[in-house]
């Protein structure tokens, strides 16, 4: 009699990520993966304890996948950014994972090797030691919030699209002049969230690295 084929932890981490494309982590479960894999969910607790230490394991190899090819370069601000860059550009391709690293971290090899660079960045940087664990610590909410955020729009479909750019017009462009003066004032120049938001992440972390080179002794 055959036996039931054994999984390995990469073949998992493949298939929870190709499930996590189509669905959010709430609804992810370690039985709609086992079915994926033609197997029971107890066969996967050999590899995971739970759920959370699965996604945060996928969500890692995201990180890993940024890590990759990385070479430190230019003065401290441009090798944060670039970092975060490929942060942003690694979890655009999984939006539902984007928002499993922010809600639950990582505590993988991916996740430290980012760590490790931020913060040998912000020590080039010059600000003294006592100083770089909180603005590196302000640095990744910002740069998390901001995927997260990229990542919510990304999850959206056409037609939820469609229907939210009605909503926006009709509360934008349709706004009371004599209840929304300035809404109705900035009506035309008002742009959807979804717009121009790649832009709006480079301007945003940029402005967080001119506030901290500001402030440099």
């Amino acid at each position: 009699m055959t036996g039931r084929r054994r999984w390995t932890t990469e073949e998992i981490l493949d298939t929870a990520a190709e499930l996590l494309r189509t669905s959010d982590a709430e609804s992810f479960s370690l039985r709609k993966l086992a079915a994926a894999l033609g197997t029971d969910s107890s066969s996967l607790y050999r590899h995971f304890r739970n759920k959370t230490e699965l996604l945060r394991a996928v969500a890692d190899r995201i990180l890993l996948g940024a890590a990759d090819g990385y070479r430190p370069g230019g003065d401290w601000k441009q090798r944060v950014t670039a970092l975060a860059l490929r942060v942003r550009d690694a979890f655009g391709e999984q939006h539902q994972l984007a928002a499993v690293w922010g809600r639950y971290g990582s505590g993988g090899t991916g996740s430290r090797l980012l760590m490790e660079e931020l913060l040998q960045a912000l020590r080039a940087s010059g600000l003294p030691d006592e100083e770089i664990p909180a603005r590196y610590h302000r640095i990744v909410i910002l740069i998390v919030a901001l995927i997260a955020s990229d990542a919510g729009v990304g999850t959206v479909t056409p037609a939820e699209y469609e229907q939210g750019m009605e909503q926006f017009r009709v509360a934008v462009l349709g706004a009371d002049p004599e209840r929304f003066p300035a809404l109705a004032h900035f009506a035309r120049d008002i742009r959807p969230l979804g717009a121009d938001r790649g832009a709006a992440f480079e301007e945003i972390l940029a402005a967080h690295l001119d506030r901290i080179e500001a402030d440099l002794p």
